[in-house]
């Protein structure tokens, strides 16, 4: 039950404030919501297309990396109740960071569906933060956690752009 609780608190507190809340906000500010860039047939097809693309592979990508965290990893996405066990499956073998890009996705579904530049600008800006983050604090902080298994890692697995092939760990301790 605490595990749920941590999970459902991780949810509300970052996805809900960079997916909803942040976007909510930019929109109701810059007046920038133009629905599907107020295009018309067929152009409209584009948005509609991108942003369905984005949302569904974001949503997916995201749901797997979350139940990976709390399977696998026995922790949640959250800093406050992280994995204990290093996660490398499913897409954690090809990116070192694929819940971040599923939210970027979702980001960019947004930008689409509401035709927004400043929504696009949050992602950018997301990303920039999270490029900060992850190099300053999260990967030193996973190296003290997880040792010569996570250097290893590092170097075999980019931290934004995919692998063409999942990466297999030769050796690995828990």
């Amino acid at each position: 039950m605490k595990k749920k609780i941590e999970l459902l608190k991780a949810i509300i507190v970052f996805p809900g404030t960079v997916l909803v809340l942040i976007p909510a906000l930019i929109l109701y500010f810059t007046k920038s919501f133009r629905f599907l860039f107020q295009l018309e047939f067929p152009a409209v097809l584009l948005p509609i297309g991108f942003g369905s693309l984005f949302s569904v592979g974001g949503f997916c990508f995201a749901l797997k990396t979350v139940c990976l965290f709390m399977t696998v990893g026995d922790g949640t996405p959250a800093p406050w109740a992280p994995p204990k066990r290093f996660v490398v499956e499913g897409p954690y073998r090809y990116v070192r960071n694929p819940m971040i890009l599923s939210v970027l996705s979702l980001l960019l579904a947004e930008a689409c569906v509401f035709g927004s530049l400043p929504v696009l600008g949050w992602a950018i800006l997301f990303w920039l933060i999270n490029t900060v983050y992850f190099a300053w604090f999260e990967e030193p902080g996973l190296a003290k956690r997880f040792g010569q298994d996570y250097a290893d890692y590092k170097k075999n697995v980019r931290r934004w752009i995919p692998r063409a092939t999942p990466w297999k760990r030769n050796s690995f301790s828990n």
